[in-house]
């Protein structure tokens, strides 16, 4: 019996206390110096807080924001999964970007558990001393744990469940559409589709493209080499060979993007395929029931 047949070898969420209670504030230091064409939301008529999620290992800290205006029906979710630099000012403009239509927008801390990143000046760090170390167990309880707390706060309707991620964040779209029961629909911003494995990533998007239990709009760059042509055919062939859910999939494919195209914070910001791509999101939203 191989390894993989055996089942992955990783520490329980549970197992490993949390460490970071706080989010950090500013631009993450590794993506310094922001772009001038940083876009910046104003918290004008939201209601956005640092919030605390609760988990069998201790409270992560997330950043929520929603309308100020209390309505009488409780307000759809979107879960935002954060890039490798965790929840930074960009991945908080997001939230906010999301709450100004109308959405509970919130977006936990998954590296709580490995280190503070926002203080790391080199990406490559990043990636060996905490990315690397967060597996992926863990980061599905502890959206399955932001969606408990979501629904605590009587503002928010998960019935009405939405996922959107960026890069890091986007492969575990891919992977929380095949592990949720509750979620409705996800957008995939260039996330991984194929990659190594190991016993904390036992699998890639590819692998559970088939099998997905609601639809996903991947939105990917043309010029990305994490994302290759190859890639991106190989995962579409996967959808259309999948299940109902993954039948209902779509990647959209920008050519002259690359890599992180929304980061407006960047150089590899691209405004047209951004905007394009943020009008694709909210109509992929509503057409799937998280409006």
């Amino acid at each position: 019996m191989s390894s993989s047949e055996k089942g992955p070898k990783f520490e329980h969420p549970s197992r490993r206390q949390v460490i970071v209670t706080a989010l950090g504030t500013g631009f993450a230091l590794a993506v310094r110096p922001v772009s001038a064409e940083v876009i910046t939301t104003p918290a004008d008529g939201l209601d956005t807080a640092e919030v605390k999620i609760p988990t069998a290992s201790g409270d992560i800290p997330a950043y929520r924001a929603m309308p100020a205006k209390a309505k009488k029906k409780a307000l759809p979710v979107v879960l935002v999964v954060h890039e490798i630099f965790g929840v930074h000012e960009h991945i908080k403009d997001i939230c906010r970007r999301l709450a100004k239509l109308g959405y509970f927008a919130v977006a936990p801390e998954l590296y709580a558990r490995q280190g503070d990143v926002s203080q790391m000046t080199d990406a490559k760090e990043i990636l060996s001393n905490v990315v690397s170390k967060v597996s992926d167990a863990q980061v599905i309880s502890d959206l399955d744990a932001t969606v408990a707390w979501a629904k605590t706060t009587g503002a928010a309707d998960v019935g009405r469940l939405g996922i959107t991620g960026f890069c890091w964040g986007g492969r575990f779209v891919w992977l929380y559409a095949a592990k949720s029961d509750a979620l409705k629909a996800g957008v995939a911003w260039y996330g991984q589709l194929i990659g190594e494995k190991d016993d904390l990533h036992p699998k890639q998007p590819i692998d559970i493209a088939a099998s997905i239990k609601a639809p996903v709009l991947g939105l990917y760059g043309g010029q990305d080499q994490g994302n290759p042509k190859e890639a991106v055919d190989q995962m579409n062939k996967a959808l259309v060979a999948g299940g109902k859910a993954s039948k209902r999939s779509e990647i959209r494919v920008y050519p002259d993007a690359g890599h992180a195209f929304l980061a407006d914070y960047r150089p590899s910001y691209r405004q047209e395929p951004a905007e394009d791509g943020w009008k694709r999101m909210q109509a992929w939203f509503k057409k799937n029931g998280v409006a």
